[in-house]
Formats: C-alpha cells, structure tokens, sequence
C-alpha cells in the first residue's frame, strides 16, 4: 500500500506540470498512467509535430515539452507507475483508496484525474490478417520520423495528421498519400501545399480511393488500393500508415460515481473539484462553461487544484499564497542555491 498526498491520474503536460505546483507547495504525488511511457498524447501521437502554444516557447515539439516537464519536477522525485490502469477509486475513511490494474494499491486524501479524453487508441484498416505488420511496416503514429527515412510510404487519411506527416516526410522518403474522398478536412493551408508538393513531383496524391489489399510475408511488400468506379492500382511499400483519428475510451472513469456529462468530468472553476471532495479533473477530461481545451488551460487548472489539495492534505495547516521568486521554502523545494 503506498500513501501519499495526491495520486495523480495521467502523466501527460498537465499531469507533469501538476506534479510540479504540488512539489513546490510540499505535497508528494505518485503518477499512475495506462501508457508504457511518459508525456501522454503529445509522446504518443505527435511526438515530433510542432506545438505552438506554450507560454514564452515559441515552437516546440511534444517530445521537447514533455523533456522540459520533467526536468522540472526532478527536484520532487515523484513516483512514476506506467503501463497501469486505475480500475477503482474507492472512500477509505478521510481518504481514497485506489487500486490499478497491477493490483497496487495506493491511498490518499487527494485524486487528481489529468487523463486527457480517457484512455484512447487508434481506428485501424479494417482488413484481416493485418496485424501481424503492426509496428513493423504498418503503423498508426510516428515516434521517429528518421526510422521511415529513404523508404517508400503509403500515408492513409484526410485530416491534419495525414497531412502533416505525408509533408513532413516527403523531405526525407518517397511519400503517396491516400484518402477516400477528394476533399482534405485537415486545414487549408496543409492541403494546399500538398497539392503543391504534388505538382512539384515531391509528393503523390491518390484520391478518391481506399485500401483493398496488403502483401508481404514479414513485412509489407506492396498494397492495392480501389477508386469508387472499381480502378484498382498495385503500390510497391515498405510502410504504411494510418491516420483515422482515435476512439476514446472513458474505461473505469465511467464507473467511480462521477457527474459525467458527454464523457468529460464537470468541475467548478474554483478549484476544478468534481462532484466528489477530493477529487478533481484537470485538462481534456474536464468541463465548465468557457473551457478551452488547450495546454495552458490545463496548467492553470492544475495549478488551482493543487492548491485546494493542500487545504485538504494538510487542514490543520494554512496556506499561504507565496511566489517562487521570493519563497525560501519554495526555493529549497527547487534545490535551487543560495546566493552568498
């Protein structure tokens, strides 16, 4: 049984950055995740796309935030539990008892769920006998881009992923993006330059057609594809990927007693407490009137329920709104040095 201040539901950016407004206010977290690494969807599906929004960064990639979160929470040490899923939250006296899929069980007078929209996965072809490619020659995210370097890529999807990747590696390989329709939903502004890139001979574009055969013994040798007149034309590929978008699965959230309202978590915007003290929802997972599903909302959020979680943790102490710049207790928590 582990005990601690607040368990922390998710180690995406804003679970990082949560861990890192209890640390400095002295609350311990432990970080349970269902993922097998660190940094949530932003590692997981576009671990090298530009990101834009970030306070003071002007560019930055999710592999790159998820670095930066984590030098920043080292001063506090927390416990990582990945490749784990919670499947209960339960009332233990004055705290919660919540148990994981590895059978640990954790206590403690404060929940913070920071899961993004749930657990999720990606919507795959719907072909038989197709996953003995997976991660081998056939994949539905990019974790490294260098690994389809030099090699023939056939990219599936219309939206912004299927986009972006089939711009971003015609750089570096030979690239025929695929969708079913002719229209492109992702943004204007990426389809016209594939388009460009088309005339330009750097990129090939196949539309309206869909997938309708895959060949290979261990890896993938070559596909079919099928216009909606019946056309069918053979592509010699290394790698395919598919871009679908994802289904969101809510897994056990649904079961903990929670207000669910169209599979997010209400909060108020006082503390973003859910409809059970001490627990709290912060990022995509939760809702209130104006929310803003971005990074930075999800760090403001974050930064209130950590407070509320003090209030809780520790109620025979008072709490004092200090800032990092003038705060020796919250310096010391930082390891940062004391000027002679």
């Amino acid at each position: 049984m582990i005990k601690t201040d607040a368990i922390v539901i998710g180690a995406g950016p804003v679970g990082l950055f949560v861990v890192h407004q209890l640390g400095i206010i002295g609350l311990k977290a432990e970080v349970i995740d269902n993922l097998d690494k660190i940094g949530g969807q932003c590692i997981e599906l576009y671990p090298d796309k530009p990101i834009y929004d970030i306070p003071a960064i002007p560019e930055c990639t999710g592999e790159g935030l998820t670095n930066s979160l984590l030098e920043q929470i080292k001063p506090f040490k927390p416990n990582f539990h990945l490749n784990e899923r919670v499947q209960s939250v339960s009332k233990n006296e004055n705290n919660w008892k919540v148990t994981t899929s590895k059978k640990k069980t954790f206590i403690s007078p404060n929940v913070i769920i920071a899961g993004g929209v749930g657990s999720f996965e990606p919507r795959k072809f719907l072909i038989k006998g197709i996953e003995k490619f997976e991660n081998n020659s056939l994949f539905y995210s990019v974790k490294d881009k260098n690994y389809f370097k030099n090699k023939k890529i056939c990219i599936f999807g219309g939206g912004d992923s299927a986009l972006d990747w089939a711009i971003e590696l015609s750089k570096i390989s030979e690239v025929t993006l695929v969708h079913r329709r002719n229209e492109f939903r992702g943004a204007e502004h990426s389809a016209e330059i594939a388009r460009k890139l088309e005339k330009e001979g750097k990129l090939k574009i196949k539309t309206p057609f869909q997938i309708n055969s895959i060949d290979g013994e261990k890896t993938i040798s070559s596909i079919t594809i099928k216009s909606e007149e019946g056309k069918i034309e053979k592509i010699p590929t290394d790698c395919v990927l598919g871009f679908f978008g994802l289904i969101m699965k809510l897994g056990p959230i649904a079961e903990w007693g929670l207000n669910l309202e169209k599979k997010t978590i209400p909060v108020n915007t006082e503390n973003f407490q859910t409809n059970k003290k001490g627990i709290f929802a912060i990022g995509d997972i939760c809702s209130y009137p104006g929310k803003l599903k971005l990074i930075l909302s999800g760090f403001h959020e974050g930064a209130l329920a950590a407070r509320a979680c003090f209030k809780i943790a520790k109620p025979n102490e008072t709490y004092r709104f200090e800032y990092t710049t003038t705060s020796k207790s919250m310096q010391e928590r930082l390891g940062v040095k004391k000027s002679d």
